[in-house]
This record gives structure tokens, sequence and C-alpha cells, in this order.
């Protein structure tokens, strides 16, 4: 839009004084500032018919897209992230496509590391179930004692 400041605005006050006229000069405003007032609803409306049609053909997405995309620090952030994820995932890399070499094999040192890391968590998984499994007995049995307890009870009071 125009950008005016208070001097620009003193000066067009004054030439306008001069041309129009003191008499005319305030119809002049009030006509003035009724086509501003149609100007900025036309604008308006118009604005609001755009963004209906770009919500129907789906250029806010597109939009959304290409600001992620010109946004360098969120990129940069996003490769952080992939880089950290490449770190820390367990899949070991294959090797790359050779001559003599299988694309889908593993280094030797890599597979080992695998192996290694599988039994490791089958042992630990392993481990985990015998606890739970024992810890489930012991409550299994203490449960029923409490009820042989209480059955005990009962017959106590129903000779009484």
């Amino acid at each position: 839009m125009l950008d005016l400041g208070w001097s620009e605005l003193l000066v067009i006050g004054i030439v306008a004084l001069i041309v129009v006229g003191p008499k005319d000069l305030p119809v002049l405003f009030r006509n003035v500032g009724r086509f501003m007032g149609k100007a900025r609803g036309m604008a308006r409306e118009f604005t609001r018919a755009m963004n209906d049609a770009a919500d129907e053909s789906g250029a806010r997405d597109i939009a959304k897209t290409f600001k992620s995309a010109t946004n360098p620090i969120g990129s940069a952030m996003d490769g952080v992230k992939d880089a950290a994820r490449a770190m820390t995932d367990p899949t070991p890399e294959k090797k790359k496509p050779g001559l003599k070499e299988d694309p889908n094999a593993l280094d030797p040192e890599r597979e080992a590391a695998k192996k290694r890391i599988e039994a490791s968590a089958a042992r630990s998984a392993a481990d985990r179930q015998r606890r739970e499994a024992e810890a489930a007995q012991k409550h299994a049995e203490e449960s029923a004692a409490k009820a042989a307890e209480l059955e005990a009870s009962l017959k106590k009071d129903g000779e009484q």
C-alpha cells in the first residue's frame, strides 16, 4: 500500500486546500473516504474469494510444502534428525553392490555383531520372562494360601 507519513499528508492537504478551495474541501474528503471504503471492501471480497479458491484447489498445501522447503533452519534440523536416526538405527547398512559381491550381503564383522546383539536380546527376554513367571507363581501361591485361610475361617465361623 501507500506509505504516507504525516509530512506527506500535510503537503497533500495544503495542495488540496489551494486547488479545491476551503468551501469544497470537506466534500472532497468525504468522497475520497467513501471511495477508499469501497476500494477496501472490494479488496477484502477479492482476498476472501482467492482464499476460498486456494482452499478448494489445495494450493495451501503446496504453499506449506514450499514454505517448509525454503526454510533452511527447518531443513537443517531435519538433516540432523535423519543423521541421529541413522546413527541409532540398529539395522546395519547393506554393502554396496560390487562386481563379484552379493548386493544384499553384510560385512562379516557386522553380521557377527548382529548375531551377538540378537543373542543378547533373546537372553534378556528369556530372563525377563523367567522372572515374571517366578513372580506370577509366587503371587499364585500367596493367593491360594490366603484363599485357604479364608475358607478355614469360614468353616470355623459356620461351626460355631
